[in-house]
């Protein structure tokens, strides 16, 4: 330490002989003045005798040599950082014990992960390891405790009390720092701005000061560069921004310098007031409630009118001012209006005139102005019962004189069009729910992006089905219009009623995407007056809507409907007003002479609306609608169109998981004396035995028809015959049940639909291969959701009985598949299953290793190499001991020659199948009898094939697996095996 304290010493008296008039003074002290002055220099605790005069002494010092190099030698950034280096050591006496301290408690991190503990533990009776705790360890802590403290010992008297004022000296030394900050070059910026901030917390009494410097560079025009970047720095920092919540006066001339900057020309000046400037719009916490009233509780009233006047005037400037410096004025503007609404004081005027002002801003030629615009309309309309009915009065009279102004609306809506950017591939629809972000910056999307809008999300309800998938409709344009139409009423629906006619008969999508929201949010509204409006033009609008054959803008259409439908209310409890309105609409069947489209277009609306119905406040009217959508449902699942068969599919899902859980809540609704479901919907609960014996009799009839079609020489029997209609209506229905299946198994409800996928696995496993490709792709997609599908009993033992009756089924197809889903379903319920359910599963397997059908037997002896990896041990060792005994047994009889003729090549390839089995179980591993069985294996390679080719892949297999730890592994074996793996791996030869 005293190395290093006269290396900053001499470093010093280096630069005092620059000083003519200074070093006379420091070489006349003695030489234990210096000394001390050396350890006040660097913030030692050193002598006590005299510590402030040496300080203040040392303090002058420090500032004529800034003073002077500042003036002669700005350019020699050594020296000026060694300078702040001790103004640190001066103004933050302590900070190089808290360096020292931090640097040591992370050396002593790095350090104590080596020492380790004897191997002798006197703590417990038994040997364990520990962290050693030697005597030097316990000095070093101690010091390291003794050097915090001695740190913290100077901010002792500021936490007792916080008026203390800085003394002249230290004022003097936080300008010098404050001008270094504003220093051309960065490195001295930086050191300068982290000792600056030290100094400002201890000093809180100084930040005003350095606020007000800063932002008069930033309304200087003729400031230079390296100014308006220093003095964002500053202004930046935690610790001012954190005082700009408490200084009105601070906080005023933040705003105005950064609104007021937009003159400089330097490209890199703008950065910085723009990254000030979002930073400053991520940490805002608020104003100070001294800019609204004085300490006598009376209002300010001028101080802050005047300052919104002039964001306002600012942010309406869209010629004069730049883009972005008119997109901060509207962001300060809309910080200060939700920070003064908790003020009863202040005048709703303000409110209501910045809701024009951002009103009008929706139509802005700006696209990032139009954003915020929302962001801020959905923040301050609130809806009418949060406001006192002055409040009401004063916004809904100048928001009414706007929206009826000549052609307001439709301009408006046709800007709002262009927010929607949507490519030709509709890959590239901008995301977010507060609108297109993709012409956006980083800094221009934290600037337009409301980041603590407390509105609940959109929607509630999970969003899996695909038909509908589209992120063009935004929430809160919806969210807009519903405000809007709150606030004003009737005459709003009616200018809507003129301005939607041309965007709802437009062929562009961003069109439709808008007409739709404003559409969502107007149905949503409830105002009084809205049902005649329904029956007057809102109900022909969505007819119209409904009926035409374009499928481009679906996704947003079906978004409508959804948002229209979803219950109002903090939980979503409370049900629109046009809820069953919309609902009777869609249930109106659409004339059979529409296209497919149009039909599918409808079951589509259908299936979204009625997810926002929830099942347990679901009442009689809702339940009633759901049964005759079902029976609809039900009869047409034949249909001819593939998407509208989708359609419907999806439809029915939803419609039956709502009613399962509407009959699991019966018990709630009891409770709490709600309607219980009623008794038709209770009589025609038998849909879920009805649909899954319809599957079960349409996969036999399938199957039957498909073998049937080839045994048939020609086509022209089955035409004759009339069985080819039958097949396809018959594979038209199943494909629906699959869409149903596949609808289920997506939505996250299938746990109240378990008993009706159980009946649904016959037909899966069974209709994987059918001469109906189509058919069968779909059977694949479904397997793959319904193989990971975790059943609870008393749903694990129906599915048990279907797998072991598919494991004797007569297509060897089914077969094949059902083991896909054994692998699965085995490790899926390794936990849950019984002994004896396991035990039904693998003996139903082992019969197949003697299939008729080769690719069963291999697939089978696959599925029993994965079950032994990780299933039963029993069961595994029973199985291994078996297959082991009964190779050993066929080999011994291969040898005599009288009855090899006994044993056919199926029972010989299942038994070496077995054994392939146990040998692919233990890919990496050796243990003992892995050797034995790998030899008893290569025994059977000069039977025939396909007997011959299962042996040579398994032992290159195994010789794969082992190839790494070969060298120790093959001690294992004996000479004798070793020679029979060799013989099996070398190659034929023609010279042998």
């Amino acid at each position: 330490l005293k190395v290093t304290l006269l290396r900053i010493y001499s470093s010093l008296h280096g630069v005092m002989s620059c000083l003519p008039d200074i070093r006379p003074t420091l070489k006349n002290e003695s030489s234990k003045k210096v000394e001390t002055s050396c350890f006040f220099i660097a913030g030692s605790s050193g002598p006590t005798v005299g510590t402030a005069e040496m300080r203040e002494k040392a303090a002058e010092v420090i500032h004529s040599t800034c003073r002077y190099l500042l003036k002669e030698r700005t350019d020699d950034s050594i020296l000026l950082i060694l300078v702040i280096r001790l103004m640190d050591a001066l103004g933050n006496h302590g900070s190089l014990e808290y360096d020292e301290w931090l640097n040591h408690i992370h050396a002593w991190k790095l350090e104590s992960a080596a020492i380790v503990e004897s191997s002798c533990n006197f703590i417990t009776s038994s040997h364990s390891p520990g962290k050693k705790r030697p005597r030097w360890a316990l000095i070093d802590r101690a010091y390291l405790h003794n050097t915090w403290r001695s740190s913290q010992s100077a901010y002792h008297k500021y936490r007792n009390n916080g008026n203390i004022l800085p003394s002249e000296h230290t004022v003097l030394l936080a300008e010098d720092l404050l001008e270094l900050s504003l220093h051309n070059y960065e490195t001295v910026r930086g050191y300068a701005v982290r000792t600056m901030m030290k100094v400002l917390k201890r000093w809180p009494s100084l930040i005003s000061k350095c606020v007000l410097i800063s932002t008069s560079h930033l309304l200087d025009p003729k400031a230079s560069e390296h100014l308006i970047i220093g003095s964002c720095n500053i202004l930046g920092t935690k610790t001012v921004l954190k005082h700009l919540t408490m200084d009105a006066v601070s906080f005023s001339s933040f705003v105005t310098g950064i609104l007021a900057s937009s003159h400089h020309e330097s490209l890199k000046a703008q950065k910085a007031i723009t990254e000030l400037f979002v930073k400053y719009n991520i940490h805002f916490s608020g104003i100070s409630k001294s800019f609204f009233g004085n300490s006598v509780g009376q209002l300010n009233r001028p101080g802050f009118e005047v300052l919104v006047s002039q964001i306002t005037s600012l942010s309406f400037d869209t010629n004069g001012l730049h883009w972005r410096y008119n997109l901060m004025a509207n962001r300060i503007l809309l910080l200060l209006i939700l920070s003064s609404r908790s003020e009863s004081n202040i005048s709703s005027n303000i409110l209501g005139e910045s809701v024009v002002h951002f009103l009008r801003n929706l139509k802005s030629q700006l696209p990032h102005s139009r954003m915020l615009a929302i962001s801020a309309l959905n923040t301050l309309l609130q809806g009418t019962s949060t406001k006192s009915q002055g409040d009401i009065l004063s916004v809904e009279s100048n928001m009414t004189q706007i929206l009826q102004e000549e052609g307001f609306l439709l301009e408006t809506l046709n800007s709002l069009s262009h927010v929607h950017i949507i490519s030709d591939t509709d890959s590239s629809a901008s995301k977010g729910s507060q609108g297109a972000s993709s012409f956006q910056s980083g800094a221009d999307k934290a600037m337009t992006f409301f980041y603590f809008d407390f509105s609940a999300s959109w929607p509630r309800t999970p969003s899996w089905i695909s038909l509908v998938a589209g992120d063009t409709f935004y929430s809160s344009f919806a969210r807009i219009f519903k405000r809007l139409v709150q606030e004003c009423g009737t005459p709003l629906l009616h200018s809507l009623r003129v301005s939607l006619e041309e965007f709802l008969s437009s062929k562009e999508r961003s069109k439709q995407c808008v007409a739709a929201e404003a559409m969502a949010g107007m149905l949503h509204s409830d105002v009084s007056g809205i049902l005649e409006e329904w029956d007057n033009w809102i109900m022909s609008r969505l007819v119209k809507v409904l009926t035409t054959p374009s499928v481009e803008s679906v996704p947003e259409w079906a978004a409508c409907f959804r948002y229209a439908l979803t219950g109002k209310g903090k939980h979503g409890s409370r049900i629109p007003a046009l809820r069953q309105k919309i609902l009777d609409c869609l249930a109106v069947p659409v004339p059979t002479t529409v296209a497919t489209s149009v039909v599918a277009k409808r079951y589509s609306f259908l299936s979204v609306c009625l997810i926002e119905i929830s099942p347990v406040g679901m009442g009689p009217t809702e339940e009633q609608f759901h049964i005759k959508m079902l029976e609809e449902l039900l009869d047409n699942m034949s249909h001819s169109s593939a998407q509208v068969r989708e359609a419907i599919g999806v439809t029915l899902s939803v419609i039956c998981s709502n009613m399962r859980l509407l009959k699991t809540s019966e018990p709630l609704r009891e409770v709490t004396g709600d309607t219980v479901m009623s008794e038709a919907a209770s009589t025609y609960e038998n849909w879920a035995k009805l649909i899954t014996e319809k599957a079960r009799e349409l996969s036999f009839n399938i199957q039957n028809t498909s073998q049937s079609n080839k045994m048939d020489s020609t086509l022209e029997s089955v035409r004759e015959s009339g069985l080819e209609d039958t097949e396809t209506t018959d594979a038209k229905t199943m494909e629906t049940i699959f869409h149903f299946a596949v609808a289920s198994l997506k939505s996250g409800r299938s746990s109240v639909l378990l008993d009706v996928l159980v009946g649904f696995i016959n037909p899966i496993l069974s209709l994987q291969e059918t001469s109906n490709k189509d058919l069968s792709t779909l059977a694949k997609a479904t397997f793959e959701l319904l193989k990971w599908r975790i059943l609870r009993r008393p749903f694990l033992q129906d599915a048990v009985s279907v797998i072991l009756s598919l494991v004797r089924d007569p297509n060897w197809r089914t077969r094949s598949a059902s083991l896909r889903y054994i692998q699965t379903f085995m490790y899926r319920h390794t936990f849950t299953l019984s002994n004896s359910e396991k035990s039904q599963i693998w003996q139903g397997v082992e019969k197949l290793l003697v299939d008729n059908q080769v690719e069963v037997r291999e697939h089978a002896a696959g599925v029993l190499a994965s079950l032994m990896k990780g299933g039963d041990k029993e069961l595994s060792n029973a199985f291994r001991e078996r297959s082991y005994a009964e190779a050993v047994k066929i080999l011994t009889q291969r040898k005599q020659r009288n009855s090899a003729s006994g044993l056919s090549i199926v029972t010989v390839h299942g038994a070496v199948l077995s054994l392939t089995a146990s040998v692919l179980s233990v890919p990496y591993d050796m243990p003992r009898w892995l050797p034995d069985h790998v030899t008893l294996l290569a025994r059977f390679v000069s039977e025939p094939s396909p007997v011959k080719s299962t042996v040579t892949k398994a032992v290159a297999e195994f010789r794969r697996t082992h190839a790494d730890t070969w060298s120790i592994q093959k001690d294992a074996f004996s000479e004798e095996q070793l020679e029979v793996l060799a013989d099996i791996s070398s190659s034929s030869s023609y010279f042998a």
